[in-house]
């Protein structure tokens, strides 16, 4: 085992090295998939450099090394989930076509008119077409588990919905859009009871906690390579031993063939009999050492890393305005699901102009949506080589952005805040009451995380300590952020943002600040350290956009 320290990590994953838009690249799209480190990819090289010959089919040494490293890859992947036996893994080019064979294998087979098949709202579009199709053709009934508010089966449900004519239960272990744990032991128990088998969809569960098929006691148990930092074009299939050699071969072709005449052809046994042609020989070898690489840094095992990304980022993502998560609690993995008030694909693509990658839409989950009953969310999914700092980062711009309805509307609104104070502070009678009103502006202003509060971003000349940071939407217009320890200086702070935020360069330059302030009666009395330090602050905003 190698201890876990983020900035070794990280160093792992070449793409992490590179920019974006001319920014350092901030990539929080891992439940599509992750990326891969250098051992994986050397990995799947070196295949092809050194040991490239097809699997099983000849006796020179080059084929049986290759063969060799092929088998012991099925073996890495049997330990890794617990199987039984290396013949219960069975390759295939996705998760979804793991569900697609046993669908079209297993289903067309065994399910008559009349037959329940059980599915969940929270489903990705591959673990709901395949079963529609098979309901077509074999006239078997398709019923929908509900969830709760928190976005997981609900299981008061399962009594009614898992009944006497259920044949097959597939349910997702976590959803990819909500993050959580499905009470999937309940649910598999519910249709052992009535004789029914179960799918689990484990794609965004393998790379993120242990799984056990033999503990789990699940029939069959779905996943890809791709989401657990390997290859993609390579899915892995968990079947009982005895339900796969009850079920017809998927596909026909070379490998899983035993003897071919025109009188009558017999197939392999397993795991070759669902295995035709030639496989992603170098994918799956590179497969195996990912999970070398998930179990070398016990990936899958309660970190004290995940948990304090999880953490840190749905505390961070909570104080967002006009952010609202599509269902409540916080998620049990890094993938967090949310609205704003603003068009998402715009936030989205505004995001990417500053090397971030999310995703957005309905991310292959329709019916979730409709049952949630809302358009689409922006996706946000964390892995261990994301860190605390580009969380900062991503909440900083989300936070700007949920600001910002219409650059030229939040323009016309930030000028009538100007007139508006000033307004304001011209009614006041004496420093006491235009103090107490500084104190009321201060209070109100957002604080910065601690994080962001650096020598870097400090203002040099306050009398208090005050710190600064700031963006660019896609219109070249800044928003700046500050904070000071001093609630007096954070009321300052306020007046200074509301002349300046939503501003281009020129407007900051050309903005006439001593007019402003003569306006709002406030240099006459500060004292000399305080209004030099509030010079300080327009002087560094100034410097920035200069």
């Amino acid at each position: 085992m190698k201890n876990f320290e983020i900035k070794q990590f990280r160093q792992q994953f070449p793409i992490l090295k590179t920019n974006v838009n001319h920014h350092p690249l901030i990539y929080l799209d891992n439940g599509a998939t992750t990326q891969k480190p250098q051992c994986v990819i050397n990995e799947q090289n070196d295949v092809y450099c050194l040991s490239n010959a097809n699997v099983h089919r000849a006796s020179y040494q080059l084929a049986a090394e290759a063969t060799a490293k092929f088998e012991q890859a099925r073996i890495t992947v049997q330990q890794f989930i617990n199987a039984s036996k290396s013949s219960e893994i069975i390759w295939t080019k996705s998760c979804t076509e793991s569900i697609n064979l046993v669908a079209h294998s297993w289903g067309s087979n065994q399910l008559n008119k009349g037959d329940v098949i059980v599915l969940s709202y929270g489903e990705h579009h591959a673990n709901i077409v395949p079963w529609q199709i098979v309901a077509e053709k074999t006239g078997a009934v398709i019923k929908v588990l509900p969830l709760n508010k928190q976005g997981t089966i609900a299981i008061e449900s399962l009594v009614d919905i898992i009944c006497e004519k259920t044949k097959i239960v597939c349910v997702s272990h976590i959803s990819n859009v909500i993050g959580k744990i499905n009470p999937i032991n309940k649910i598999i128990a519910r249709a052992k009871s009535v004789g029914a088998l179960t799918l689990i969809d484990g794609a965004q569960a393998v790379a993120n906690i242990s799984v056990d098929v033999q503990a789990l006691d699940c029939d069959f148990y779905v996943f890809s390579a791709h989401k657990m930092y390997g290859p993609t074009g390579v899915g892995v299939l968990f079947g009982k031993a005895h339900l796969l050699d009850s079920m017809p071969p998927y596909q026909a072709g070379g490998e899983m063939i035993e003897h071919v005449s025109f009188s009558g052809t017999s197939y392999q046994p397993l795991p070759f009999k669902f295995e035709a042609g030639t496989p992603n020989i170098s994918g799956v070898i590179a497969f195996s050492r990912a999970i070398e690489f998930i179990n070398e840094y016990q990936l899958t095992n309660t970190h004290e890393y995940k948990k304090t990304l999880l953490n840190y980022a749905f505390e961070r993502l909570s104080s967002v305005p006009t952010l609202k998560f599509i269902v409540e609690g916080k998620p049990d993995i890094a993938l967090f699901s949310f609205t704003l008030a603003e068009n998402l694909q715009d936030v989205a693509s505004q995001l990417d102009l500053f090397g971030i990658s999310v995703r957005v839409g309905r991310h292959c989950a329709m019916p979730l949506f409709e049952f949630l009953n809302i358009n689409g969310c922006i996706r946000l999914s964390l892995a261990p080589y994301n860190t605390l700092s580009e969380v900062d980062v991503v909440v900083d711009k989300l936070t700007y952005l949920s600001n910002i309805k219409d650059s030229a509307v939040k323009q016309a609104q930030d000028n009538a805040g100007v007139q508006e104070i000033i307004s304001t502070f011209r009614q006041l009678k004496g420093w006491d009451t235009k103090h107490r009103e500084l104190m009321l502006l201060g209070k109100k202003l957002p604080r910065m995380p601690k994080s962001k509060r650096s020598d870097s971003t400090l203002i040099q000349g306050c009398e208090s300590a005050a710190w600064l940071t700031y963006s660019k939407d896609i219109n070249h217009l800044y928003y700046f952020q500050t904070d000071s320890d001093a609630k007096i200086i954070r009321g300052l702070l306020a007046v200074v943002l509301l002349a300046f935020n939503g501003k281009s360069a020129a407007e900051i330059l050309n903005f006439d600040i001593n007019n402003y302030f003569s306006q709002l009666g406030l240099l006459k009395h500060l004292s000399p350290s305080r209004g030099n330090g509030l010079l300080a602050i327009v002087d560094k905003i100034k410097s920035i956009v200069s």
